[in-house]
């Protein structure tokens, strides 16, 4: 008898665990059928380490390019925007699983991230640049033969160094490993030429050397969810055009970057 009690317990509460689990996956909906993890929200990561695009301020809330711009796609979409914070190495898969509806976080376009995500439009164009102390004979991706190059974990700067020596150290951020070389470690670093600049203003003993390559930074999106994709791919297409992704742009880089290069 006391068997099948506990039998029976146990087929109720693995009942129960699978509606609460399937209550906890079901996503609200825009009226085109995007998903949305909570309703009339616009949920966003980004890794609130990599200045001037995403950063934490004293109230522990992330500001910066990234965060402005999630901010105004969801004000374009009719919602409330909530920032969430996760390491930069982690937020595909935070997408992925449901934590967040998009990753507003300078991700670069690459066919192997577009075999897991979907991708926006580019909502600015970059490129990777080596940045070396000032002293360092190191110039162009020749002279990387054999270096220690630091460069921020799970982001293509890591892949980039690879190429070019087997020597690659890697941070959770490209501050910190800009920071590091600052101080004397490693012998370059390669990330985004706009990250580097923002650090040579604000005093890292660093200089820019080759940028490597152009490059598309774009919003991420659960490959699930194409009506979303296309959503903020409106968005998009509606503040470029009125100017708010040019504006915010110059306030944090003095110039702007959202035009794609000639």
């Amino acid at each position: 008898m006391g068997q099948h009690v506990k039998k029976g317990a146990f087929l109720f509460l693995s009942a129960m665990l699978v509606v609460l689990l399937s209550a906890c996956a079901k996503k609200d909906e825009l009226p085109d059928g995007a998903k949305l993890i909570h309703k009339d929200t616009f949920t966003f990561v980004a890794s609130g380490e990599f200045k001037p695009f995403s950063y934490v301020k004293d109230d522990l809330t992330m500001t910066g390019f990234d965060i402005e711009v999630g901010n105004a796609i969801a004000k374009e979409l009719g919602l409330k925007p909530v920032q969430k914070r996760m390491k930069f190495k982690g937020l595909v898969e935070g997408i992925n699983t449901g934590r967040a509806d998009a990753a507003v976080a300078s991700h670069t376009v690459t066919p192997q991230r577009s075999k897991h995500v979907i991708f926006t439009t580019p909502y600015y164009y970059s490129g990777p640049q080596i940045f070396t102390r000032p002293d360092s004979a190191i110039k162009t991706v020749k002279d990387l033969s054999g270096k220690e190059v630091a460069a921020a974990k799970g982001s293509t700067y890591a892949d980039i160094a690879s190429k070019y020596t087997k020597n690659v150290k890697v941070y959770d951020s490209d501050i910190t490993a800009l920071k590091a070389l600052s101080e004397g470690r490693h012998d370059a670093v390669i990330t985004d030429f706009v990250t580097g600049k923002t650090a040579i203003k604000e005093g890292y003993k660093i200089t820019g050397r080759q940028l490597i390559e152009r490059s598309e930074q774009a919003i991420v999106v659960a490959k699930d969810n194409p009506k979303l994709a296309k959503d903020i791919n409106r968005a998009l297409e509606k503040l470029r055009k009125d100017g708010t992704l040019a504006r915010i742009s110059k306030k944090y880089f003095g110039e702007d970057i959202t035009k794609k290069p000639n």
